[in-house]
C-alpha cells in the first residue's frame, strides 16, 4: 500500500489522538466509579446517621417539649424511606412501635429507652456500612492509580518513541535531498539519492537521480568542446596587444591577458577569481579603473573621458579605457540581463606622441607667425599715417583688406596658441576676485566696432550689486568676446543680441542670446568639439573658439552650455563661482 506524506502526517496525528483519548477514557472511568462510591455513602448512610442523630436529640427534649415529637416523626419518616442496609428495616420498625405508644403516653419513661436502643443500633449499622464502602472506594482509587500509571507510562514511552522517530521519518529524506542538491550545485553530477520510500520523497529522489544522470551526460558530451573553445578564447585574448580584464556581474575577475598583468603589476594568481574591490584596496590602477566603472546614472561609460597615463614598456604610455557590457537576452519579452563587463585599455601612446608633436609644431609656428604679422600691422599703420604720403581710395580699400586679414590671422594664431595650452594641460590661470561688470564692459568694447558695422543692437540686462567672481579676468573676457563675436556674426543686420548677467546660488551666470537661424538638434552635442563647424555656417572661423571657451571656463571651476531652437536663435550660458 502506498502512503503519501499527507497520509503519514494524518496517521501520526490520529495516533496521538488515540493515545490521548485512551488515557482520558480510563481516567474518566475510574473518576466515575469513585464518584459513584462517594455518592452512595452520602445517599445511603450519611443521611441515615443525620436522621438518627436528629431523633436522639429530639428524644432528649421530648419530656419537656412536646414539639420535639413532631421532629422525631419527621426524621423517622425520612429514615423509613432511606432503608439501604440489611437488617435496617427491622430496626426501624422497632423504633416505630414504641414511638407510636410514646405519642399516646408521653409520660411513660420506659418507652424512651425502647426507642433509643434501636436508634443506636441503626447508627452503628450505617457506620459499619460506611467503613466498608470507604474501604471499597480506597481500593477503587488504588486500582485507578495502578492502571492509570501503567497506561500513562506505556503511552509516555510510546509517544517519546514517536516524537523521537517521526520527525526524522519526515525530515531525513529532506536532508538527504538537500545534500544531493548541494552536490549538483557544485557540479558533482555523479551524486545519487537512495530512498526506498514510495511517497513523494521517493518520487522526488527518482526524478533527482534522472536529472543528475542527464546533466552528467550533457556535461561529459560538451566538456571537451567547452574546454577547446575556452582555450581558443584565452589564446585570442593573450595575443591582443591591449590589456584586457573580464569581470562577472559581481565584479569578480574572470580573466585577464598578459598585457593586463604587466600594466597592473600583479601575477595571475593575485587577480583571477578575486573581487576587483579587494584588489583595488592595494592597487592604485585597479582602484582607478573601478571608481568610475559605474557612472552616476547607473550606466557603465563606454570610453573614459580622458586617457590614462600609465608607466608601461619602460616609458609613460597613454591608454583609452573602454568598457564593454556583456548581456544576454532571456527567453520571452524580458529585458537584457547584464552578466559581466570587459575592460579594454587601448594603447594610444603613438597617437598621443603624434598629437604632442602636432601641438608643439602649431605652438611654434603660431609663435613665429605672430612677429611678421605684427610687423605687417605696424606697416599698415605707417601707410595710414598721412606723414608718409597721401593714398587714393583704392589703396585705402587695399589697406583695409590687409588689416582685416591681419586681424583674422592674429585671431587664428591666438586661438592656436590657446589650443596648445589646452592640449598640453598648461592653461595658465591667474585666479582672483574679479568684477563681473568690468568683464562685461571689456568684452562690449572689444566687439563694439563689429556690432556697429552690422548695426547690431547690444542689449544688456545685468543684476544690481553683483558679487565678485573667482576668475581669470583675461580668459573670462576672452570667452565672452568669443560668444559675442559669434552672436554678431550669425545675427541678421540691424538685429539684436541680448547679454544677461545675473547671480544665483553662489554663482554668476553670463548669457549671450542671438536671433539667428539657430542650430539643429543633431549638431548641438558636437558644438564644443574641436574643429567642428555647423555645416552651412561661416567659414571664417577655425572651429576652435567654443572648444577653447569650454576648457577655459571649466578650468576656472565653471560650466558652459548652449540652448538653441531652429528659427529662434541660440543662447550660450557660462557660470563663474563667487
Amino acid at each position: 500500500m502506498r502512503f503519501t506524506i499527507k497520509s503519514k502526517l494524518s496517521l501520526g496525528m490520529i495516533f496521538i489522538y488515540i493515545n490521548v483519548l485512551a488515557l482520558a477514557l480510563l481516567s474518566n472511568f475510574y473518576v466515575f466509579r469513585l464518584s459513584s462510591d462517594s455518592e452512595a455513602i452520602l445517599r445511603d448512610n450519611y443521611n441515615t446517621l443525620q436522621y438518627c442523630n436528629n431523633m436522639l436529640i429530639a428524644l432528649d427534649e421530648a419530656k419537656s417539649n412536646h414539639e420535639a415529637l413532631k421532629n422525631i416523626e419527621t426524621n423517622l419518616q425520612k429514615q423509613e424511606r432511606n432503608i439501604t442496609e440489611p437488617g435496617e428495616k427491622q430496626l426501624t420498625e422497632q423504633i416505630r412501635n414504641p414511638f407510636e405508644k410514646l405519642k399516646a403516653n408521653p409520660a411513660d419513661s420506659s418507652l424512651y429507652e425502647k426507642i433509643r436502643l434501636p436508634l443506636y443500633q441503626v447508627t452503628k449499622l450505617n457506620q459499619t456500612a460506611m467503613e466498608m464502602k470507604n474501604h471499597k472506594a480506597l481500593a477503587t482509587a488504588a486500582t485507578a492509580k495502578i492502571w492509570i500509571g501503567i497506561l500513562a507510562g506505556f503511552l509516555i514511552i510510546l509517544m517519546l518513541t514517536f516524537v523521537l522517530n517521526f520527525p526524522g521519518y519526515i525530515a531525513d529524506p529532506i536532508k538527504i535531498l538537500t545534500e544531493g542538491i548541494k552536490e549538483i550545485a557544485s557540479k558533482n553530477y555523479t551524486q545519487r539519492i537512495h530512498l526506498k520510500s514510495t511517497d513523494e520523497f521517493g518520487e522526488l529522489a527518482n526524478a533527482f537521480n534522472s536529472m543528475a544522470q542527464r546533466m552528467g551526460e550533457y556535461e561529459n558530451s560538451n566538456l571537451s568542446k567547452l574546454l577547446f573553445e575556452k582555450k581558443r578564447i584565452d589564446t585570442l585574448i593573450n595575443k591582443m596587444h591591449d590589456p584586457v580584464i573580464g569581470l562577472d556581474e559581481n565584479r569578480i575577475v574572470l580573466f585577464a591577458n598578459e598585457q593586463a598583468y604587466k600594466v597592473i603589476g600583479l601575477k595571475r594568481e593575485e587577480i583571477i577569481g578575486r573581487d576587483a574591490k579587494d584588489i583595488a584596496l592595494t592597487n592604485d590602477l585597479v582602484r582607478y579603473l573601478m571608481q568610475d566603472l559605474i557612472s552616476p546614472d547607473g550606466i557603465a561609460p563606454k570610453i573614459a573621458a580622458k586617457p590614462l597615463k600609465i608607466f608601461a614598456d619602460n616609458k609613460e604610455s597613454y591608454f583609452d579605457k573602454e568598457i564593454i557590457d556583456i548581456t544576454i537576452t532571456p527567453t520571452g519579452d524580458q529585458s537584457p540581463v547584464n552578466i559581466g563587463r570587459v575592460i579594454v585599455l587601448r594603447n594610444i601612446t603613438p597617437f598621443k606622441e603624434l598629437d604632442f608633436a602636432k601641438t608643439n609644431f602649431i605652438a611654434t609656428i603660431s609663435h613665429e607667425l605672430k612677429t611678421p604679422i605684427s610687423a605687417i600691422k605696424a606697416g599698415l599703420q605707417l601707410l595710414e599715417n598721412k606723414k608718409t604720403g597721401e593714398i587714393n581710395e583704392e589703396q585705402k580699400q587695399l589697406i583695409e583688406s590687409i588689416k582685416d586679414d591681419s586681424n583674422r590671422l592674429l585671431k587664428i594664431i591666438s586661438e592656436l596658441l590657446n589650443l596648445s595650452q589646452v592640449e598640453t594641460g598648461n592653461i595658465q590661470l591667474s585666479i582672483q576676485q574679479s568684477d563681473p561688470a568690468k568683464i562685461l564692459q571689456y568684452a562690449l568694447e572689444a566687439v563694439k566696432v563689429q556690432a556697429d558695422q552690422k548695426q547690431i543692437r547690444l542689449e544688456v540686462k545685468m543684476d544690481v550689486n553683483l558679487p565678485s567672481v573667482k576668475a581669470d579676468t583675461e580668459k573670462a573676457a576672452w570667452v565672452l568676446i568669443n560668444l559675442l563675436t559669434n552672436a554678431i556674426r550669425y545675427s541678421p543686420e540691424k538685429g539684436q543680441v541680448i547679454i544677461e548677467v545675473k547671480k544665483d546660488t553662489g554663482k554668476v551666470f553670463f548669457s549671450v542670446k542671438d536671433f539667428g537661424k539657430g542650430i539643429e538638434s543633431k549638431y548641438r552635442d558636437k558644438i564644443f568639439t574641436r574643429y567642428f563647424q555647423v555645416p552651412g555656417s561661416s567659414k571664417h572661423g577655425t572651429g576652435l573658439g567654443l572648444s577653447i571657451s569650454k576648457e577655459f571656463i571649466e578650468a576656472q571651476g565653471g560650466e558652459i552650455k548652449m540652448e538653441s531652437e531652429i528659427g529662434e536663435g541660440s543662447k550660450f550660458i557660462f557660470s563663474l563661482n563667487t
